[in-house]
């Protein structure tokens, strides 16, 4: 069974912005939209461009590189429906945010 893995303090990804770390190996974007957190991978579908720099919009995050945008809730791309990034079950532990990789 897998565990959940901290990332990051709940304090320091304030709402409306986002963050980027490392988890063994794999590059994450992690959200806080009014509170509740999400992942995703960092790596847009389209050229690879880093989500986690994009601006946030409610649920919705927006390439930097090419402005392609993402739900963060289910990775799924508003541009291109059909084009999607893995996302990350995502809890709040006390003061931690966790992931489940």
């Amino acid at each position: 069974m897998a565990d959940y893995i901290r990332v990051i303090e709940v304090g320091d990804i304030p709402p409306g912005s986002g963050h980027v770390t490392e988890v063994n190996g794999h590059c994450i974007a992690i959200f806080n939209v009014d509170g509740a957190f999400f992942a995703l991978d960092n790596t847009c579908a389209h050229r690879g461009g880093p989500l986690g720099e994009g601006e946030l919009d409610g649920e919705v995050v927006t390439c930097p590189w090419h402005s392609w945008e993402y739900n963060v809730r289910t990775g799924i791309s508003l541009t291109t429906p059909s084009a999607s990034v893995k996302t990350y079950e995502v809890k709040v532990d006390d003061d931690d945010v966790k992931i489940l990789l």
